[in-house]
């Protein structure tokens, strides 16, 4: 009889067990440059909530890449309209609760210890800048923006060849932290959080690319509920207000 009691035992500990009281993990694809805002965002809805959110940051090309060929994802936090949008065409997408949310400004950094003068972008072409980081002007959202920048200031000829391409634009401050470059185009968030960078130029926001950063569940989302919860907190004034602490600008 005492050998029954174990079995017993663990049989109610299944019966005690429900998955319904298991915690849903929601995946979100979100580009590098939100990755301190949406940590501290995930962590504060966390606290109040079952379910746990876990994040895959970096470029936006290379997150549409992997839901494109089949990654599981729940949510998508792009840094650009058009990857966002070729995956929506592509039906990959939940476009009913996509939301154009944040929006951001380019500047241009150099190391802290740095000893140049570069007070405009035409400053660039002087023959003591010869590296200059950017994330990959053909793919990486950052890096497609600051390449039409150069391009509309009719600087970007001149600046190509000093180009040093990075991943996105967390590789762009680490590469002018480092001091492996003479500087480099960041988001004005990413430049806010170094400090072993100073901004040397900041893009007039009416001379800039429009930068938008939209967000939506994925359509192959297995944990819809749970990533709909979470997206409703990221556009909460809760969520709204940790994004302007880290300089965003708030759309909606």
């Amino acid at each position: 009889m005492k050998k029954i009691w174990p079995v017993l035992a663990f049989a109610l500990l299944g019966l005690c067990w429900s998955p319904a009281i298991q915690a849903t993990e929601i995946l979100v694809s979100a580009a590098a440059s939100l990755t301190d805002a949406l940590t501290e965002i995930g962590k504060a809805y966390e606290s109040n909530n079952k379910n746990r959110v876990r994040f895959n940051f970096g470029s936006s090309s290379e997150l549409a890449r992997q839901i494109d060929e089949g990654a599981p994802t729940d949510i998508f936090f792009s840094a650009d309209l058009e990857k966002m949008g070729g995956l929506e065409k592509k039906g990959l997408i939940d476009p009913a609760g996509r939301k154009n949310l944040l929006s951001n400004q380019l500047v241009l950094v150099l190391p802290n210890d740095s000893k140049m003068a570069l007070r405009a972008p035409k400053d660039l072409l002087l023959p003591e800048v010869k590296r200059i980081a950017l994330a990959q002007p053909k793919t990486v959202p950052v890096g497609i923006y600051s390449k039409k920048y150069l391009e509309s200031e009719g600087l970007w000829e001149g600046v190509a060849p000093k180009i040093i391409p990075v991943s996105d634009v967390r590789a762009t401050l680490i590469s002018v932290e480092s001091g492996n470059v003479d500087a480099g185009f960041v988001y004005k968030t990413d430049a806010a959080i170094s400090k072993r960078v100073k901004v040397a130029y900041e893009v007039p926001l009416d001379k800039g690319p429009k930068i938008i950063y939209p967000v939506a569940a994925t359509k192959e989302s297995k944990n819809k509920e749970a990533a709909d919860d979470f997206l409703k907190f990221v556009s909460s004034q809760a969520g709204k207000t940790v994004f302007r602490n880290y300089g965003f600008v708030v759309l909606e």
